[in-house]
This record gives C-alpha cells, sequence and structure tokens, in this order.
C-alpha cells in the first residue's frame, strides 16, 4: 500500500460534488422527476434528460421540467415537489453507483491523508443515505447538503454558487491547502467565491461545455484527478 502514498501533494484537502461528479444519479434523479409529472398531471421526460436539469438541487429540476410544459403556480408545485421527494428518499439509491476510479482515487487520497468531504446541492440527509448505502461515506471527513447551512435573509436555502458551503468544507478540514471537484457553473462559481482551486468533471452532467465551466482545469475521468491536481 506504500506504493500509492502521493508525495508533496499540493493540498490538504479536496471537496467533490456529489451528482455528477462523485456518483452517476441521473437515472434515481429521472425517476423520480417522473413520478411527480405524472402525479400532477404532466408528460413524463425521458430519463437521460435528466442529466440536462441537473444542477441547482432537486427542487430546481422539477420546476424546469413543469416550465417546459406551461408551469405550475407555487401553491401547485409544492405537493408535487414534496411527493418527488417522498418518492426519492425511498428510491435514491436503485441505479446510483459510483463513477470509474472513484473509490480507487478517493482511497488513495485518503491513504496520503488528504482529507475529503461531499459539498452538494441535494439535501444533506439524500446524500448522506445513499452514500451509506453504496457503502461510501467513511473517507469523507462530513457531507454538506443544500440545507445544512439553513436558509439564507432570502428564505432559500445556502447552497452553491453561494461560497459558503465551500468554506465550511474547507474549515471541517482543518484549513490549509482547499481543492473542489465539480461538474456545474453552481460548483465554479461557488469555488471561485470561495478562493479556491477548481477542477471541472467532463464526464458529468456539465450545464455548459465542459471547457467554458471556468475551472482551473478539467478532467475527462477521475484517475485524472490527482494527476490534475498535482498540477496544480
Amino acid at each position: 500500500m506504500a506504493a500509492f502514498v502521493l508525495a508533496k501533494f499540493p493540498f490538504d484537502a479536496v471537496g467533490f460534488d456529489l451528482d455528477g461528479t462523485l456518483l452517476d444519479t441521473f437515472r434515481d434523479l429521472g425517476e423520480a422527476v417522473n413520478y411527480a409529472l405524472a402525479l400532477g398531471g404532466f408528460d413524463t421526460v425521458p430519463v437521460d434528460s435528466s442529466k440536462d436539469l441537473i444542477g441547482g438541487g432537486a427542487k430546481i429540476m422539477l420546476a424546469r421540467a413543469i416550465e417546459s410544459q406551461g408551469g405550475l403556480s407555487k401553491e401547485e408545485f409544492k405537493p408535487l415537489y414534496k411527493a418527488m421527494l417522498g418518492y426519492y428518499a425511498e428510491h435514491n439509491a436503485v441505479h446510483t453507483a459510483p463513477y470509474p476510479h472513484a473509490r480507487e482515487t478517493v482511497a488513495r487520497l485518503a491513504q496520503s491523508g488528504v482529507k475529503m468531504v461531499v459539498v452538494t446541492n441535494k439535501f444533506e440527509e439524500f446524500a448522506r443515505s445513499i452514500l451509506t448505502q453504496i457503502d461510501f461515506i467513511a473517507p469523507f471527513e462530513t457531507v454538506i447538503g443544500g440545507n445544512s447551512l439553513g436558509k439564507g435573509a432570502d428564505g432559500r436555502f445556502i447552497a452553491k454558487p453561494d461560497p459558503a458551503p465551500i468554506v465550511h468544507a474547507k474549515t471541517v478540514c482543518g484549513g490549509g491547502r482547499f481543492a473542489f471537484l465539480g461538474d456545474s457553473t453552481y460548483d465554479v462559481k461557488a469555488a471561485r467565491a470561495a478562493h479556491v482551486p477548481v477542477v471541472g468533471a467532463a464526464y458529468g452532467y456539465c450545464d455548459k461545455p465542459p471547457h467554458e465551466l471556468g475551472a482551473d482545469v478539467v478532467i475527462d475521468s477521475l484517475d485524472c484527478l490527482i494527476p490534475a491536481l498535482e498540477a496544480l
């Protein structure tokens, strides 16, 4: 195992987005969206298209799908959103799995003493549940979800692209040199505002062409993460 220890690794801690970065979650999310759409009398959407809706969290994901079909009032949307969350709570790890090389890369970082944390816009309880079900929660110092820091003055949960979750993640990891990996503009904007280097995950659910996300470097696979961080 000593051969896997990284020498002079440039970061003390690494943060990971979840959906489209650490885990491939689109199928379970898409089926939850379709459950709510059918319940509300809307046409369901191809599950693969859910990749284009992921980014700002489940609420935005469902809202976009409904808006594309005429929209709903806030009062009508709320029960469908709650129904979606209820369904997802029971079916959030049916198809979800780590991306190729995720476990190996995380293990290699852990063996070298690098602290790791998950920062996602998914509700913390869902993120923890999924990671626990697939036996992948142990390597992380904590899981910071879209609801972990409560709501701001505007009544909305403090989540990416707000930098606060990433700033909190860095604090949890003890400060020091921190880098973040994500697949969306939400991730890049949050990392930039938190003044930490950011790696773009081109293999994920990017809401822009990967090289237009604004990341410091872009990787095509998780086995490229460590070399990319070393280059930074």
